[in-house]
C-alpha cells in the first residue's frame, strides 16, 4: 500500500505539473477520504494550490473531514469562500463540528455564515453541547418516522432521505412529540406488510444515550452492544441525532493518545514531526518536578553513607532493587488504568482488587526475594546479605504493586483522570520507598553483616 501511495503521489504529481485537470480526476476519483488526505499532505504547498483547485466539491468536503485543525485552516485560507461554503454544506454535520471546534471562535463564525440558515443552526445547536459529550460528536443527519407511518410511507420517506442518512441500518420511530418511541430495522421493513403500521413492527426496548453523557461512556456502550449507530436524546427524550461507529473509534483513539500521553508524563501532543525544542518544552514540566522528588533519593542514599561504606556489596543491589518496584508499580497502575477505562467500579470491586493485587505482590515478592537471595548467598557466600536483600526486595515489591493501584483508584474517586498518575510520577516514589526499606534492613542487620 506504501509503494501504491508513492505511486499515486507521482501520478497526481504528475498530472498537476502537467496541468491535466482530466488525468488528475482519474488518479483520485475512486479514492478512500484517508489516502486522499495522505496524498495532498505529500505535495508541495504549490501543488497543493493545484491540487484544491483541481479537486471536485465533494472530495474537498472528503479531505476537510480527514485534515486535521492545522491543515484545516490552510486550506480554507487558500480557497474562495463559495467554494468553501459548497464543501462544508457536503460535510457530514458531525464532521463539520469537528473542525469548526478546532478552527477557533472567529473562523468558525465565518465559516457558518457562508452556510444556510437551517444548516447553521443545526451546527450550532451541536456546538452548543459541552466539548467531549454525546450532543457535541452527534450527527443529526438521520431518517426518523413517526410511529402512526404505514410501512408503504416509511420506505418512500426513506428513499427520499437516504443521501442524508449516513448509516442505513436503523430507522428512529418518534411520536407526536418527537419522543424516541421505538427502532425498526430494514429487515423488519422488507419482511412487513406494506399497510402494516410502524407501532406494530417497532422495537420498543431502546439502548440510548442522554446528549450531555461523556463521550467515553458512549464508546463503552457501543463497544458493549456491538452498535454500529446509538441514538442520542434530551432530558424529554426527545430524538436530537445518533453517533456513529466511525465517530466513537475517533473518540477511543483520542483518548488513548491523552491516556499515554499523560501516562508517560509527556504533556501535550508530541509526533514524529514534532520540533526539539517544542518537544523538549512539552515534557520538561513534569521532568523538572521529578527531578526535584529525585533529590530525596540521593539525600536517602546519602543519610546511609555509613552502611553502604561497612557493606560495598549494597550498592551493587540497589538499583535491581528500586528498579524492581518501580516496574511492578507501573505494570499494577496500567492494570487498573485499563480496568477503570472499560467500566466504573464499586466499593467491593475496589477492596477485591486491593486483595488481588496484595497477593500478586506477595506472589512476585517471594518469587524475586527468593532468586535473589540465592543469587547474593552464592556470590557474596554471606546468608545474611542474601537474607537482607531478599526480605528488601519481598517487602518493596509488595508496597510497589499497592501504590501503582492505590494512586489511580484515589484519583478515579476524586473525579481525577487517573492517567495523570504517570509512570514516571509512581517509579519515582517507589524508588524512595524501597530505598528507605533497602538501607533501613540493612542497617538494622548492619553488625551481622560485617
Amino acid at each position: 500500500m506504501v509503494q501504491n501511495l508513492n505511486q499515486l503521489v507521482h501520478s497526481v504529481t504528475y498530472t498537476i505539473q502537467q496541468q491535466d485537470k482530466e488525468a488528475f480526476f482519474e488518479n483520485i476519483k475512486d479514492l478512500q477520504k484517508y489516502d486522499l488526505t495522505r496524498i495532498f499532505i505529500k505535495l508541495s504547498s504549490d501543488e497543493q494550490e493545484i491540487f484544491l483547485e483541481f479537486i471536485s466539491i465533494p472530495l474537498l468536503a472528503d479531505l476537510l473531514s480527514e485534515l486535521d485543525g492545522k491543515n484545516q485552516l490552510a486550506v480554507i485560507k487558500t480557497l474562495d469562500w463559495k467554494k468553501v461554503s459548497l464543501s462544508v454544506t457536503e460535510m457530514n454535520n458531525d464532521d463539520l463540528v469537528s473542525m469548526l471546534s478546532q478552527l477557533g471562535a472567529e473562523k468558525s463564525a465565518e465559516v457558518l455564515s457562508y452556510l444556510d440558515k437551517a444548516l447553521s443552526a443545526d451546527i450550532e445547536n451541536i456546538l452548543a453541547y459541552p466539548p467531549e459529550t454525546a450532543g457535541r460528536i452527534m450527527n443529526n443527519q438521520m431518517v426518523w418516522i413517526n410511529q402512526s407511518y404505514t410501512v408503504r410511507e416509511a420506505v418512500d420517506k426513506l428513499k427520499h432521505f437516504a443521501e442524508l442518512a449516513e448509516y442505513l441500518n436503523y430507522l428512529y420511530v418518534i411520536d407526536d412529540d418527537k419522543r424516541l418511541v421505538g427502532i425498526v430495522s430494514y429487515r423488519e421493513l422488507l419482511l412487513a406488510d406494506m399497510q402494516t403500521e410502524i407501532a406494530d413492527i417497532m422495537q420498543t426496548r431502546i439502548l440510548k444515550v442522554d446528549a450531555l453523557m461523556d463521550q467515553e461512556e458512549v464508546a463503552r456502550m457501543i463497544q458493549r452492544y456491538d452498535f454500529v449507530t446509538i441514538p442520542v436524546v434530551d432530558e424529554h427524550e426527545k430524538l436530537l441525532g445518533i453517533v456513529t461507529i466511525d465517530d466513537i473509534l475517533d473518540v477511543v483513539y483520542q483518548e488513548a493518545e491523552e491516556d499515554i500521553e499523560k501516562f508517560s508524563a509527556s504533556g501535550k501532543s508530541i509526533d514524529f514531526n514534532t520540533k526539539p525544542v517544542t518537544a523538549a518544552k512539552r515534557r520538561l514540566a513534569w521532568l523538572i518536578l521529578l527531578l526535584f522528588i529525585g533529590i530525596v533519593s540521593g539525600s536517602i542514599i546519602a543519610s546511609f553513607e555509613e552502611t553502604l561504606e561497612e557493606v560495598v556489596a549494597l550498592a551493587f543491589f540497589m538499583p535491581m532493587v528500586a528498579g524492581m518496584t518501580g516496574n511492578t508499580g507501573t505494570q499494577s497502575l496500567a492494570v487498573v488504568i485499563r480496568g477503570l477505562a472499560k467500566e466504573k467500579i464499586n466499593t467491593k470491586q475496589v477492596i477485591n482488587l486491593l486483595v488481588r493485587e496484595l497477593k500478586v505482590g506477595i506472589y512476585i515478592g517471594l518469587t524475586c526475594g527468593l532468586l535473589i537471595f540465592i543469587i547474593a548467598y552464592l556470590w557474596q557466600n554471606s546468608l545474611i546479605l542474601g537474607m537482607v536483600i531478599g526480605v528488601s526486595l519481598l517487602c518493596t515489591l509488595i508496597i510497589g504493586t499497592i501504590a501503582g493501584t492505590v494512586i489511580p483508584l484515589i484519583l478515579n474517586k476524586l473525579n481525577v483522570d487517573p492517567a495523570v498518575a504517570s509512570g514516571p510520577l509512581i517509579t519515582t516514589i517507589n524508588d524512595i520507598l524501597s530505598l528507605l526499606i533497602y538501607f533501613g534492613i540493612a542497617t538494622a542487620f548492619l553488625s551481622y553483616l560485617m
